[in-house]
Formats: structure tokens, sequence, C-alpha cells
């Protein structure tokens, strides 16, 4: 999940930033917070993570950039200083955001309901961000590469998962279940689903059935 919060001006080079948090997203008002030191990079491309979603790829320019994060102009100019080298900073931030946590607790189906319910809730402006580099990298090889990487990652994960949880055929089941989780998130985004998303409940209604469905119950 992205970090959300005010930010500290700091010139352009710090290589340390720090931002204010109450939680484990950004506060818009006054309330007390504490303060964490992010890597400048992150609190970059989590910013272009930003514009992308809200502007699309037409939008992402290195002052907006800037602009979006609270920084000095020039800050983004400093670690990206191309247009292609900030579309490979921001694509690889959005792999490592997209990885689950390891070490959850609760159930298989509650986990990956989870993971399909912040996607579409907190994580949706990632996931917007995502869908754009999505059609991106079909023209790009450069990005492909690593968008094909975080996928392949998550698909890896789960099927670890399932494979401990007793799958008969591990990697072909985690294409059933990632798919799902695809689908549902594009679908509750993008898709008609918008206009009544599921929520926890349902996703993790869905999800045990699906495992049944496959032998993992």
């Amino acid at each position: 999940m992205q970090p959300r919060g005010r930010r500290q001006a700091a010139d352009a080079s710090a290589d340390h930033y720090c931002v204010h948090v109450a939680s484990s997203t950004f506060v818009e008002d006054s309330t007390p917070v504490e303060c964490i030191f992010v890597e400048r990079v992150d609190v970059i491309a989590d910013a272009a993570i930003g514009v992308i979603a809200a502007e699309g790829m037409r939008g992402l320019t290195h002052r907006a950039v800037d602009r979006a994060a609270g920084l000095p102009v020039g800050s983004t100019s400093y670690y990206a200083r191309t247009r292609a080298a900030l579309l490979e900073l921001t694509i690889a931030r959005i792999v490592v955001l997209d990885q689950a946590p390891t070490g959850a607790s609760g159930s298989l189906a509650e986990f990956i309901a989870g993971y399909a319910f912040e996607a579409i809730t907190s994580g949706r402006t990632r996931m917007l961000a995502r869908y754009e580099f999505a059609l991106e990298a079909t023209r790009r090889p450069e990005l492909r590469a690593v968008y094909d990487e975080g996928g392949l990652q998550i698909r890896r994960q789960a099927a670890a998962a399932l494979e401990a949880a007793g799958s008969a055929d591990p990697s072909r089941h985690a294409r059933v279940v990632v798919d799902w989780m695809e689908g549902t998130i594009f679908g509750a985004l993008a898709g008609t689903g918008s206009l009544a998303p599921p929520d926890l409940d349902e996703l993790v209604a869905s999800a045990r059935e699906i495992l049944t469905g496959i032998g993992v119950a």
C-alpha cells in the first residue's frame, strides 16, 4: 500500500524525505502525526503513480510529479533524467507495492479476498496506474519485462500458498485464482462492476467457492 500524507520540503538531491503519517494512509488535515523517513525515489514514484491514475500517461511529466509530490522543481529530473527513466522507476515501484504481504493471518480465502479488497479500495490509485502501464507495456519492450516480472511474482506467491494448502496442481490453480482476482479488481475499478463493487464479505465468499472448486477448502 502506498503511504500518503503531508510532505516536508527538502532539497532536490536529498536521499531521504520526511513524510508525516498518522496511519498507513496520508492525512490531509492537521492531525498530530509522527514523522518517518522514506526514500526520496519512492516518494517520487508514488507521486508519479498518482499522476498517471488521475491524468493518464499523457499527464506524466517531471514537473507534474514534482508538483504532486510537493517537491522543488527539478527533484524528479534528478532521479529520472528522461521520461523513459521515469516510467521505469514508476512501474518498478508498482511491482513492489503489488506484492502480497507475507505471514498474514486468517484463512487462505480471507487472505485472497483481502488482497483483492485492498486493490479496489485503498489500492485504487495504484491499480488504475497499473492498467495504464499494461497498455503502455504492449508498445515498450523495456517496460514489458518489468511489468511481466511483477505479474509472475504474484503468480509464484499464489502457487506457493496453494501448494501449502494442498493443491494438486499449484501452478494451474494459481492461474485460476489470480485470473479471478485480476478480473474482479478490473471490473470493480474500470468495468460495469464499479457501479456496485463487491464488499469484503462477498469477496471472501467467492474466494471460498473458488478454492472449494479446485479442491483446496
